[in-house]
């Protein structure tokens, strides 16, 4: 016979209440499940790819791959462009978009390329390279390191889907454009930098194994973004700018967070080549940033090959087409060479 339920909390001068009918009460020691929580975090490492289409010949397109899962914002996804002959893994691009961190589409190279058929990263497969296009969290959503860290989780979804994928884990090439370029730089960075500061320091989950960094007119070292440009274009103690909604604080009034956050401070000898792009005309990002890059990894011991741009603007404006195919085919000579291919998509961009 079951006991009675108090009412009430117990006390001895308070009557029992009726014993209600129903299935006995279970031991004290049985632990009831909580049921599952339909708003919890998925699995990324488990979830199913999704369906394969077909843009272009000889390319398969897994659009909308989620790979991780922030509490209480939207879950982020990457694109897969692949050779549709993976019979061997094939080398990895990995592109970041840019758009001043607080906005971009992970699927957009920039205006001057939309009008491409195929487009970019189909070209890209089509030449024997994978190409994931991850998305981040911008700055409305989190500040710094937020987005560097989807970066680097998307590199370790990667590599442990790699062989679901059919890539090669030990083969990636990181890319970005812009604020794209910023992070590429510093995913690509901030390993060997922090292995040099502390050799003994706990490991991170895997990713892949970085061979080599693209930057399109990059943001390099937020710590002298006031001096490379006049203060018409740019105030460093402007808590409205881009680079301050990225921070979390203008850069001039936090010298430490700002050199965090930028890739020429993290220069080290195990830094990963770099090809570094940059328009001389640029007036959103100044041409001087892709130096500060360019001298810190030469002042390290890694390889940097800088080509500055004559007649390019933010995001290639005002090149020429024949330029323009020069930067692509620059772009596409590196990746391929540090993917281990043999050829290359040709001479690429004057320097």
């Amino acid at each position: 016979m079951s006991r009675s339920t108090p009412s009430t909390p117990s006390d001895s001068t308070v009557s029992a209440a009726p014993t209600v009918p129903g299935p006995a009460p279970a031991p004290d020691d049985i632990r009831v499940a909580s049921p599952p929580d339909p708003l919890a975090p998925e699995d990324a490492l488990t979830l199913p790819l999704p369906p394969a289409a077909r843009p272009a010949p000889g390319v398969e397109l897994l659009r909308g791959a989620h790979f991780a899962f922030r509490p209480r914002l939207r879950p982020l996804a990457m694109d897969l462009w692949l050779p549709e002959d993976r019979r061997r893994p094939v080398p990895l691009a990995v592109f970041v978009h840019g758009g001043g961190w607080r906005a971009g589409r992970r699927d957009d190279l920039g205006e001057r390329f939309r009008p491409w058929d195929p487009g970019p990263f189909a070209r890209l497969a089509q030449e024997g390279v994978a190409v994931a296009c991850p998305e981040y969290r911008l700055s409305g959503e989190a500040v710094a390191p937020a987005q560097v860290e989807d970066v680097t989780e998307a590199l370790v979804w990667l590599r442990a889907r790699s062989g679901e994928i059919g890539v090669d884990p030990d083969r990636a090439v990181l890319w970005g454009e812009s604020a794209g370029g910023h992070l590429a730089a510093m995913a690509a960075l901030a390993p060997a930098h922090h292995h040099a500061s502390a050799p003994t320091g706990p490991e991170d989950p895997a990713g892949v194994t970085v061979t080599g960094c693209v930057t399109w007119y990059a943001p390099t070292d937020l710590r002298s973004f006031g001096t490379d440009h006049p203060r018409s274009r740019f105030d460093p103690r402007d808590p409205g700018s881009s680079e301050a909604r990225m921070l979390g604080v203008a850069p001039a009034d936090d010298t430490k967070r700002a050199r965090a956050n930028s890739p020429a401070a993290l220069a080290s000898a195990g830094a990963p080549p770099f090809l570094i792009l940059h328009g001389r005309e640029d007036t959103s990002v100044a041409p001087k940033q892709a130096e500060r890059l360019a001298d810190a990894l030469g002042a390290a011991g890694a390889q940097a090959d800088l080509r500055l741009v004559d007649g390019g603007g933010h995001r290639w404006e005002g090149l020429s087409e024949e330029a323009l195919l020069g930067c692509w085919d620059a772009t596409v000579h590196f990746i391929r060479a540090r993917a281990g291919l043999d050829g290359g998509g040709g001479e690429g961009a004057p320097k």
